[in-house]
């Protein structure tokens, strides 16, 4: 400003400096009391604390980062992390995080090694703490460049030999998927999946087909681009088009379940379950909605959140531990589209 005069609207955040005036000690007393395990007099203490409350004073994270060279950003990496149900894990980690004295920084990038590449430099060049990735199949570099920086990495969904992971139960589910069906009386059984073919996505694939093919049955697939809704009507178009038509179909995901689910009665004219069953996986909440009630195995947000943030503070604790690994088993839902014989 011309007349030297600071702007109204500039931030000017309480000091540490401020505290100490108006607590009558001495900066570093301030320092110590905001401190863990730092000594200081109880009195002193007390002064300080009474003082931050009135001005209103927090400590500042970002600048004793930069003292330790670490500051308390954790990195969530994803891509589309707003769709399905990793947008209701993501919310969860951030959750978890928060908890835990975190800073969540979401970086929705995509599954090259490029973008996971440039993904990781810009959360280290911030200091991060950690790194947990919910996409993409990470490149050795990756982990390198993380080991060197002495930067923990959690893996959801997917698992690399150096790496912290958490898995759902995919195959357990699956087989279990296949075993209802059969001894439901279901014959002619399907797969719904996705072309984009994520470790997720395959082991499930892979699971139910052999659990049913050790039988003596045979599976319809059907597959769209990615693994959303608009894929899942794809998926339903072509079971459509089989020449025998199938009489229970197992779906990747849920939004893959609700594409087949309406094409099959919007375009096909059947009835679910009693022309054709059909089973999900995650358990999104708009599975419970009236014009779906589809029956899936749910994954538990906060129970996966959870255990990724264990193994980070596991990490965090003994950096140099053998790999973590965690595994949450899915437990099916039953609702409408497919009761199971008791």
């Amino acid at each position: 400003m011309k007349d030297g005069k600071t702007p109204s609207n500039r931030m000017r955040f309480v000091s540490a400096e401020q505290v100490a005036r108006r607590a009558g000690v001495s900066r570093s007393a301030v320092s110590r009391t905001f401190t863990p395990g730092a000594s200081v007099a109880p009195a002193t203490r007390e002064k300080v604390l009474r003082a931050a409350e009135e001005l209103g004073y927090h400590v500042n994270d970002l600048a004793r980062g930069v003292l330790n060279n670490q500051s308390r950003l954790v990195g969530i990496v994803a891509t589309k992390p707003e769709v399905g149900f990793r947008a209701y894990l993501t919310a969860a980690l951030s959750k978890a995080l928060i908890r835990r004295g975190s800073v969540p920084i979401l970086i929705n990038t995509g599954q090259t090694e490029e973008e996971l590449l440039a993904a990781q430099k810009t959360l280290i060049g911030h200091r991060a703490e950690a790194t947990i990735i919910l996409s993409g199949s990470p490149p050795a570099s990756f982990f390198e460049l993380a080991k060197r920086n002495g930067q923990p990495v959690v893996m959801i969904g997917r698992s690399e030999p150096d790496a912290d992971h958490v898995h759902a139960g995919n195959s357990e589910a699956s087989i279990e998927a296949a075993r209802l069906l059969i001894r439901a009386g279901r014959r002619r059984l399907a797969f719904a999946g996705s072309h984009s073919a994520t470790p997720s996505i395959l082991e499930r694939q892979i699971a139910f087909v052999a659990e049913v093919e050790y039988h003596g049955l045979s599976v319809a697939i059907a597959h769209g681009p990615d693994s959303d809704y608009e894929s899942g009507v794809m998926a339903g178009r072509a079971l459509l088009a089989e020449s025998e038509r199938p009489d229970a179909v197992f779906c990747a995901n849920d939004l893959i379940a609700f594409g087949v689910m309406d094409v099959l009665r919007r375009e096909g004219n059947l009835h679910i379950p009693g022309d054709i069953a059909v089973i999900g996986f995650d358990d999104v909440p708009q599975a419970a909605w009236l014009n779906y009630g589809l029956t899936t195995f749910r994954q538990d947000p906060v129970v996966m959140a959870q255990r990724a943030v264990d193994l980070l503070e596991r990490r965090i604790a003994d950096p140099d531990g053998e790999p973590g690994r965690e595994r949450v088993v899915p437990e099916i839902v039953v609702r409408d589209s497919f009761t199971p014989l008791d």
